[in-house]
């Protein structure tokens, strides 16, 4: 059976921007705030909840953070296609 997984994520264009926002939230901003206000991923108007997931459905960078870091802490940036992403794992079975 896959195994399941909820996470948040900020998707943004570069590595600097990322660690740029990772600074913030580690001062105390919101994650759900600054995915709304800088992610460029349609998830963003959702404070960057992508939901419920299946190990593989997601890029394989993404999905190896997801599946094998740690959960509620922000891990990233984290290299896709796609761009830069700061992610938290809510949880995983």
């Amino acid at each position: 059976m896959p195994r399941l997984a909820a996470a948040l994520h900020i998707l943004v264009k570069t590595e600097q921007e990322c660690r740029a926002l990772k600074q913030q939230i580690e001062q105390g901003a919101s994650f759900q705030h600054l995915a709304k206000k800088h992610s460029i991923c349609p998830s963003g108007k959702r404070g960057g909840d992508l939901g419920e997931f299946r190990q593989g459905e997601m890029a394989p960078a993404f999905d190896k953070a997801v599946f094998k870091g740690p959960e509620l802490q922000i891990q990233g940036p984290v290299k896709t296609r796609f761009g830069y992403h700061l992610i938290k794992v809510l949880y995983r079975r």
